[in-house]
């Protein structure tokens, strides 16, 4: 680690320039030799190298979800080019340069980050060696020595002896319940900022091999944090611990307010959306827009939740525009009476009442029998009977019914017997 840090020593005046000035604001609040003078130093340089890393972060996020919707075409090359590795590198180096993405985008935080790492820890391991670094002469560096967080030196580690943390006026035991409880933080933020990643802002439509390696490092970053860590000075765990709880905070707000298209986030996202929207009648702000106007780009490409999103819309009475902005439709708009309260749409059509077979057989002699009663009362004829069958000698009376069938024998026509053969 060592060898390490000095090769990225070019670096580490700025960096403990950088700390000496915040230990100066902070050192004139809480004292210049108390761990927290130091500790918000380190802290506060956390955040302005995050905060310069920003639009790095953004490129992370475009080139992750790149490489998220490369994925069945990276899949159908490797199947197509199995036995020849060479054309499958060609192949994929095609798809990245044609598509513009690079699969090093996504580690651009962590790589631009490391030379800060390494100073930091430079500077640091110098404090515990009692050797001036940087900008930070022996007042500064007499004053870093006295300066414990929680009982445990700046300067201390896990695996130090007994004898050297004396000399830093510190315990056995002390550094190593501090820097355990550190160590089991860091890497229980490093985990749940990688299942975050996985279980809510992943496309689960696509299952490719990329996924299983998102899922493998959810587990494989923070055993490695865990075994690495006991090496790292308290200060470094400081530095790392707060770019973990960093990383969690801005990603669970790019999560929560930009999420990966087919993601379960983007399910919770649009249904909040859709109410504010049906509820207000419009988009609120550019974002807003500019994802609805994305939805509607899609067309038939359209996932399922987007769908669902257009789908809420127009049943609200309310059409998504190419713009972005949400209008009332006026073929599914609500009817508004003259005033000015909502008449509803129209009645749902009621589906008639269930039947018993006695109510289905006598029906028709029961309609009969009314429309005759209605006929008497009217005044109209009772005999309703044509004059020509009454014309006829051969038919039968109104009041005649048919001849009841004989026992053992069969309702309805019957079928002629066929000759008998002698």
């Amino acid at each position: 680690m060592d060898t390490i840090a000095s090769l990225f020593s070019f670096i580490t005046t700025p960096v403990s320039w950088v700390i000496v000035q915040f230990h100066s604001v902070y050192g004139a609040i809480f004292g210049p030799d108390t761990g927290w003078a130091w500790g918000l130093s380190i802290v506060s340089l956390v955040i302005l190298i995050r905060i310069c890393l920003i639009p790095l972060f953004v490129k992370q996020i475009k080139a992750t979800r790149a490489m998220q919707t490369l994925q069945p075409e990276m899949k159908k090359i490797q199947e197509r080019y199995k036995n020849d590795r060479q054309r499958q590198s060609e192949e994929m180096m095609k798809l990245y340069k044609e598509t513009g993405t690079n699969p090093l985008s996504s580690c651009l935080p962590i790589l631009a980050q490391s030379p800060f790492f390494f100073a930091l820890y430079h500077v640091l391991n110098s404090i515990a060696s009692n050797d001036t670094v940087g900008v930070i002469n022996e007042r500064l560096l007499e004053s870093a020595q006295k300066a414990h967080i929680f009982g445990a030196p700046l300067a201390a580690k896990f695996t130090d002896s007994s004898d050297k943390l004396e000399a830093l006026n510190s315990s056995l035991t002390d550094v190593r319940v501090v820097t355990a409880i550190m160590i089991v933080l860091m890497s229980a933020s490093q985990f749940y900022t990688q299942r975050q990643l996985m279980t809510k802002n992943v496309d689960t439509s696509v299952k490719t091999p990329f996924m299983q390696q998102q899922k493998m490092l959810m587990y494989v970053f923070p055993i490695m944090f865990a075994v690495f860590g006991i090496n790292f000075p308290v200060g470094v765990l400081v530095y790392w611990l707060t770019t973990n709880v960093w990383t969690m905070g801005q990603q669970m707000y790019v999560i929560h307010n930009n999420p990966t298209p087919g993601s379960k986030a983007q399910a919770a996202y649009l249904e909040r959306l859709s109410k504010h929207v049906t509820r207000h009648s419009r988009t609120r702000n550019r974002r807003e827009r500019a994802i609805v106007k994305a939805i509607v780009a899609k067309g038939r490409d359209r996932n399922e939740y987007e769908r669902k999103f257009i789908n809420g819309l127009n049943k609200a009475g309310l059409a998504a525009q190419p713009d972005g902005m949400v209008i009332k439709s006026e073929s599914t708009a609500v009817a508004q009476a003259e005033d000015g309260t909502a008449t509803g749409a129209a009645p749902k059509r009621q589906q008639p009442k269930r039947q018993s077979k006695s109510q289905r057989q006598s029906g028709p002699a029961k309609a009969a029998e009314e429309s005759t009663t209605s006929l008497t009362k009217s005044g109209g004829p009772e005999d309703t009977k044509p004059a020509s069958a009454a014309k006829k000698g051969n038919a039968k009376p109104a009041g005649s019914t048919r001849s009841k069938a004989q026992s053992g024998q069969r309702k309805g026509p019957q079928r002629p017997k066929s000759p008998s053969k002698k």
